[in-house]
């Protein structure tokens, strides 16, 4: 069975931005490729009493850490419903400046102490290690990457790590009977839930994209084909990908 297939329909695991404007409208602008979003995972806050449990205190901390906006959305409520009154004095990083500029949704910047990562990973970490005085508490999901978590603990920074939001699968339940072309996935937890909702689920001859290693690596474990895959050096990003492959088989 060949699997170069004319594509006419993609679904993205996302949720189409709030600006109203997607990177993947060039696919039907220019390919003539219907294209539709819907986001396999959302957030979940976790309740208060969770972390009350856990004897969380928010003012033993000097520093909050925070890696995404639903990260600062999910501190702040937390801190409100536990009627925690931040210092001025608290510290703030964040891991880049869409996230501090976020932030202001809840605090005046100007005010408050702000640390901001300007490029890669590794200079928000040696950020946080110019600091390593502090107390840093740690505001993160229950799926997240171990690369902060195991850089505080190699330095000997202390620090308390706050699971105060959770990422789960969304009811796809609507989709059971809508085939794509191409499926484009972006996390594992994407893959985790497409076999939670459809637990027999068959790729027969849709296309799956993935975006980044660990995704990859879990449409593997699925025994999934893995047709398209970005970042790559002739495919930077996954839309570029698309482009190519479209351009290929649609011309067949």
């Amino acid at each position: 069975m060949t699997r170069e297939n004319k594509v006419k329909s993609v679904l993205v695991t996302l949720n189409y931005p709030d600006s109203g404007k997607s990177v993947f409208d060039v696919l039907n602008k220019d390919y003539k490729v219907k294209v539709d979003f819907r986001s396999f995972i959302h957030v979940a806050p976790v309740h208060v009493r969770e972390l009350r449990a856990q004897q969380l205190n928010i003012l033993d901390h000097s520093a909050i850490i925070l890696t995404s906006k639903s990260g600062v959305d999910n501190f702040f409520r937390i801190a409100e419903e536990m009627r925690v009154e931040l210092p001025a004095t608290m510290k703030y990083f964040c891991a880049n400046s869409s996230i501090t500029n976020y932030i202001q949704k809840y605090i005046t910047v100007r005010k408050r102490k702000m640390f901001t990562g300007k490029g890669p990973e590794a200079d928000f970490l040696r950020l946080i290690k110019n600091h390593n005085k502090e107390n840093f508490l740690f505001v993160c999901s229950n799926i997240r990457k171990d690369t902060i978590p195991n850089f505080l603990k190699n330095n000997d920074v202390v620090y308390t790590e706050a699971v105060m939001y959770e990422t789960v699968s969304s009811d796809l339940s609507d989709l059971e009977e809508v085939f794509y072309d191409i499926i484009v996935f972006y996390s594992p937890a994407d893959i985790k839930s497409l076999f939670e909702n459809f637990p027999d689920f068959e790729q027969n001859k849709t296309r799956i994209a993935a975006f980044g290693n660990s995704t990859k690596k879990a449409i593997e474990a699925a025994n999934l084909i893995l047709d398209i895959h970005a970042p790559s050096p002739e495919n930077p990003s996954i839309v570029t990908a698309l482009e190519n492959y479209i351009t290929k088989v649609n011309k067949r």
